[in-house]
């Protein structure tokens, strides 16, 4: 099972199984904890925002057009702030941990 390990907003950790190719977003906005993914994953609206640990940023690709400047407008966002939609989960991020980034 590729694992995939989530701060909420109250700072409880879960520890759920990842969907292998699809977003982060689709399982998170599965949970009652999770997020609310106003755009359905088309990069415009931050409602999926989560900040990727440390020692995990280096191991997913870069963030790109839409998603840059959609972070550089958020007040929480961080060196690891990702939008979940544009993060594809594979086996290889398999313990990926993420937390969940306050509504903006």
């Amino acid at each position: 099972m590729a694992e995939l390990v989530i701060v909420d907003r109250d700072g409880t950790e879960h520890r759920v199984e990842g969907r292998v190719g699809v977003s982060i977003m689709e399982t998170l906005r599965e949970l009652d904890y999770g997020v609310a993914a106003i755009c359905g994953g088309m990069c415009s609206c931050a409602t999926c925002h989560v900040w990727v640990d440390d020692a995990w940023i280096a191991r997913l690709p870069a963030r790109q057009g839409d998603e840059q400047e959609l972070i550089q407008e958020l007040t929480s966002a961080k060196p690891g702030s990702r939008l979940s939609c544009q993060v594809q989960f594979t086996d290889e991020l398999s313990g990926l941990r993420i937390a969940i980034a306050p509504d903006e």
